[in-house]
């Protein structure tokens, strides 16, 4: 990586909301931008939000653990408001993909990729500092669905029956945080039949290199009686290259990725949202360059760590 920003002290430059105007869509597409203020050939992150109960972290004021590690680690970091958050949902019940919009939030990313060029003109100080080729995805939770299928994996229509492949060739690694699994009969919690989109997800097509990051205690029993197990899927059925990083004692959560001091946090545990932006960032910055030694000297750290925070697998 071409950018000098590689400390937990640099500085980071956040900006929004830069606001894309995207035909078709009931409300302007609004985005936070997240930099360091130093560096050049900067790759990007776009960080799918969760639908979590709250009010505004299911936004793109959220997620300011990882956007800010991220961007402070030589990433530019574009986070979205879906129409599936809570600032807007309410205002567009009853149009089609209501209230979860999992179409309309991958759509969303590749819309950001057709104006990257007009994000890094509008952002102070950004202009030239983009690494347009070095792109990658993340999201938790339904986010990670989203990113899911940027990658590579496909569903069914609920609606239409037809199979609906939102694949961005322009996104070229990805990271799954606390993602949802398989569907089909394994969907057998209260909410299974408030998402038939989850119920036909095929991960034989995601074929993009993918990190999977999955707690041990992420048992979704409101989806699958599987287990956490379940959140694991992203990587057990997808084809390689892939990583799977199971961490110890977490909940959906993932520690707090979702907000500092989240009260919807049922493991809030600051320590494992700090290992969950060390170790994603050191495996993108090796997905961008495989030449550096980033991932391989995380993992290194991690076996042999007295109490380490979770374990890797690959394929």
């Amino acid at each position: 990586m071409s950018a000098s920003a590689s400390a937990d002290t640099t500085p980071v430059l956040s900006y929004s909301p830069v606001v894309l105007s995207v035909p078709g869509r009931p409300a302007d597409l609004q985005v936070r931008v997240s930099a360091p203020v130093t560096g050049t050939g900067l790759p990007v992150i776009l960080l799918s939000h969760g639908h979590g109960r709250s009010n505004h972290l299911s936004s793109l004021n959220g997620y300011a653990p990882l956007a800010n590690h991220w961007a402070a680690h030589g990433f530019v970091v574009i986070q979205p408001t879906h129409l599936s958050s809570r600032t807007l949902s309410h205002l567009h019940a009853d149009i089609p993909g209501a209230p979860y919009f999992w179409r309309s939030r991958a759509e969303d990313m590749t819309h950001v990729l057709d104006r990257l060029d007009l994000i890094e003109a509008a952002v102070p100080q950004l202009a030239g500092r983009v690494g347009h080729d070095k792109v990658a995805v993340a999201g938790h939770s339904l986010g990670g669905h989203t990113a899911a299928l940027l990658l590579g994996a496909r569903v069914t229509d609920p609606d239409t029956g037809k199979e609906a492949n939102l694949f961005e060739p322009r996104i070229t690694a990805g990271v799954l945080l606390a993602a949802p699994g398989r569907g089909g009969g394994v969907l057998t919690g209260p909410m299974a039949a408030q998402v038939p989109f989850l119920q036909s997800i095929d991960f034989s097509t995601m074929t993009t290199p993918t990190l999977v990051v999955a707690g041990d205690k992420d048992d979704s029993r409101h989806f699958t009686d599987m287990g956490p197990d379940w959140h694991a899927d992203p990587y057990t059925l997808a084809p390689g290259p892939k990583t799977l990083l199971t961490l110890f004692d977490a909940e959906h959560g993932l520690g707090g990725i979702a907000g500092y001091d989240a009260a919807e946090t049922t493991d809030e545990n600051p320590e494992r949202v700090t290992a969950v932006g060390r170790l994603t960032a050191a495996w993108l910055r090796t997905a961008f360059h495989p030449d550096h030694a980033a991932w391989r000297a995380a993992r290194e750290t991690l076996t042999a760590a007295p109490a380490p925070v979770g374990r890797v697998e690959s394929k």
